[in-house]
């Protein structure tokens, strides 16, 4: 008895590790065959660069939903762009249903919250009508119908990598939105995708400069000559630097970029805090006049508004030469823009946010009759219906985003982008990390996130009873202030 016992014991133990073998022969065929298939696959970059482990991070994304609310921050509570921010992109940027159920997770009451006021007889559909194109340049030989409202912000071939910088050419293009080659020059992956330019004259003249560093005109023109190249950004400062110049490290300036940009390879690219040429409103007057002649195109700059004292004085200057030698566009970024490396003390303290800034330069230009002159584009952390639909009420005829656009292409705000470690090839030129983000899928978010955040404004416009989103203005919303109320924000910020 004592026998057939011990042999039953055995059988079992044995029958026992037969399935356990099973299951793990069962579980490495499993693995290999997910491993194949999310290296081969192109939607995710994550599950390509981190084969069947990198599906953890979806995983862990699922059920983080349930452990945030139990345990841990709110989707709200994540900086600087919270996961609420973030999900909207990503469903966007996928053409999935966009929608959300049982109630609005913000707090209505925080300062600086946005309501829109709706009206009682929102537009009907069949009245609305599309954003139509808004001329920039009407003293150039060349002037650009810009046909979007929302278009790519400046993000630079060496900050971004060769793939990302052709997935966005090619999602413009088919967005139909135009894209800033940021200060790294021009190079051919922004033009792959057939998408319209906007050339970025940084500090360095990366791509127009001659050996000393100063703008090459013949170098100038020939970018001129190229169609795609619709207008061209003067670059004076950046929200996340101000008075400081683009910092690319040593480690991302391969022999490509080095001859893109016109520089040494494997040194670290840092610009001058200014232009030298530079120095003053007239000089700023005289290098816009000189860009605008030699290209014959549309010429504007790009700044963050910290002391306002001299907008006046800039102003009388235009009105002096004449309303065609003011600046075809302003960029106007907010002291909370991005960039790929900063130091803390500019990214943190330095600048005025966009809504203390925007509604001052409107002001002024509308004081001086310069506001149907000069063309307002708003950036800085720009990246959901809101905050855009809040920039047009506030003055903005165009709007830019950057990062919207990155977390289009798979951007998990990983925080590395000032290192050469990237986890989604987005900000890295290592060939093992790029070769995750396939630039033709990538593309198609682009175009999606374009689509549908310029739809979802659109909505915002209806509810506030106009046709299009340009139309909307200070009286369609309110701002939550201290102490919890809100105020309009033509109450806020009267028209001068």
């Amino acid at each position: 008895m004592n026998e057939t016992l011990f042999m039953l014991a055995i059988d079992f133990i044995a029958l026992i590790g037969v399935i356990v073998l099973l299951l793990i022969v069962a579980a490495l065929v499993t693995g290999v065959v997910m491993y194949q298939i999310d290296k081969r696959q192109t939607a995710h970059t994550i599950r390509r660069n981190y084969p069947l482990l990198g599906r953890f991070r979806y995983i862990f994304e699922e059920l983080g939903e349930f452990f945030r609310q139990y345990f841990f921050a709110m989707d709200r509570e994540e900086m600087p762009f919270n996961r609420a921010q973030r999900s909207w992109v990503y469903r966007a940027a996928k053409n999935i249903d966009n929608t959300i159920a049982f109630g609005s997770t913000r707090d209505l009451r925080k300062p600086g919250t946005y309501y829109f006021l709706n009206c009682p007889f929102p537009t009907l559909s069949e009245d609305a009508a599309g954003t139509q194109p808004m001329r920039i340049g009407p003293y150039c030989r060349t002037p650009y119908e810009a046909p979007s409202f929302l278009n790519v912000s400046g993000m630079s071939f060496g900050a971004l990598s060769a793939p990302a910088v052709t997935a966005l050419s090619k999602g413009a293009a088919r967005a139909g939105c135009w894209m800033n080659t940021g200060e790294g020059a021009l190079s051919k992956y922004h033009l792959e995708g057939g998408c319209d330019i906007v050339f970025q004259i940084g500090t360095a003249k990366y791509g127009v400069r001659n050996s000393e560093g100063r703008l090459d005109d013949a170098k100038l023109a020939k970018v001129a000559e190229i169609e795609q190249v619709r207008m061209f950004e003067i670059k004076l400062s950046q929200g996340a630097k101000p008075g400081k110049g683009g910092i690319l490290p040593g480690d991302k300036v391969t022999p490509e970029i080095a001859e893109t940009r016109g520089i040494p390879v494997g040194q670290a690219s840092i610009s001058p805090n200014r232009h030298p040429e530079i120095a003053s409103i007239d000089d700023l007057l005289d290098f816009i006049a000189h860009v605008r002649e030699v290209t014959g195109k549309p010429v504007g700059f790009k700044l963050v508004l910290g002391s306002t004292d001299w907008l006046d004085s800039f102003c009388e200057a235009v009105l002096k030469r004449g309303s065609e030698a003011a600046p075809d566009f302003i960029t106007l970024d907010s002291s909370d823009g991005g960039t790929g490396a900063a130091p803390m003390p500019l990214m943190d303290s330095v600048g005025l946010p966009l809504r203390e800034s925007l509604p001052l330069l409107v002001n002024k230009l509308h004081q001086h009759n310069l506001r149907n002159r000069v063309r307002i584009i708003a950036s800085g952390k720009l990246i959901n219906p809101t905050d855009v639909a809040a920039a047009i009420c506030l003055g903005a005829d165009f709007v830019v985003t950057a990062r919207g656009f990155m977390f289009a292409l798979g951007c998990i705000q990983a925080l590395q982008c000032n290192k050469n470690t990237c986890p989604t090839g987005i900000t890295t030129h290592d060939p093992k990390l790029q070769q995750g983000l396939v630039p033709d899928v990538k593309a198609e978010r682009v175009a999606n996130f374009h689509q549908n955040l310029v739809h979802e404004v659109e909505l915002i416009a209806h509810s506030c009873g106009v046709t299009e989103p340009r139309q909307l203005r200070r009286e369609h919303a309110a701002v939550v202030v201290d102490g919890g109320g809100a105020v309009p924000l033509n109450i806020l910020y009267p028209n001068s």
